[in-house]
């Protein structure tokens, strides 16, 4: 135990930030403005592949059905070689390892929030959707003011389960030299030599507390959210017809 001690003193920054700021951020900062990046990239394209998968049109739901089975059905090591590979082939020029990452991130788990929305969205009681429409709501007024805001709020838990993969996925990129946590772990592994062990509990007693924690708070906004729904809504003339069908549906 003291030995772990030791090990912070000694390496606690290149573990924390890498070898910034005379290189590039890595460690605990790098894993965590990584899954961030890719997290606040997916979700819109999440919630297009979720909303196109239950489209009437085939045009937009076969492409996105396809889309979103593809890559559920490969191994995110596949895709990080692919995107390592290909995108500098398609752009002309390298990309750096952490761009790499980050694009794989991007497309992988944008099939997940997908499904995540999809599910959310036909959880919610169809009489809601066809209520608005007989309010004379058009169909993307219906999914903007009515559908999308009480499903996204349903799926927050699946959505912070989801932040929560993608920050322990973002390991992967050590394989493509992202100066990551565990990049950063393995440099200080090398350089001590005889304490493999000590340095990877450290490493995994880090992504516990960074997943608890985020989980942690993410329960306090969420039963903060439900607070706020419970109050009384605020009169507002472009939001009236979705106020009125959601006091509707919850009687």
């Amino acid at each position: 135990m003291f030995e772990i001690f030791t090990i912070l003193h000694d390496n606690g920054m290149l573990l924390l930030m890498g070898q910034y700021p005379n290189g590039p951020l890595g460690g605990v900062l790098c894993t965590l403005v990584i899954s961030v990046l890719a997290v606040v990239l997916a979700f819109p394209i999440g919630v297009m592949l979720g909303l196109a998968r239950l489209s009437p049109w085939r045009w937009l739901s076969w492409p996105a059905t396809c889309w979103v089975y593809l890559l559920r059905g490969i191994p995110l090591m596949m895709v990080v070689f692919w995107t390592y590979f290909c995108v500098p082939l398609l752009i002309g020029h390298n990309i750096s390892g952490f761009a790499t990452m980050l694009c794989t991130l991007v497309i992988y788990e944008s099939a997940y929030i997908a499904e995540i929305v999809r599910g959310g969205i036909q959880a919610l009681p169809h009489g809601q959707y066809e209520a608005s429409r007989a309010l004379g709501m058009s169909h993307l007024k219906t999914l903007r003011l009515v559908i999308l805001p009480q499903a996204l709020f349903n799926t927050l838990p699946s959505l912070v389960s989801q932040l929560v993969s993608i920050i322990k996925d973002s390991t992967l990129g050590y394989v493509i030299n992202v100066p990551e946590l565990t990049f950063a772990a393995n440099q200080v592994s090398n350089q001590l030599l005889t304490k493999p062990f000590q340095v990877f509990a450290i490493v995994a007693m880090s992504y516990y507390i960074i997943c608890f924690s985020l989980t942690w708070l993410a329960n306090k906004l969420e039963a903060h959210i439900a607070q706020k729904r419970r109050q009384p809504p605020q009169a507002n003339p472009s939001v009236a017809p979705a106020v009125m069908l959601t006091k509707t549906s919850s009687q």
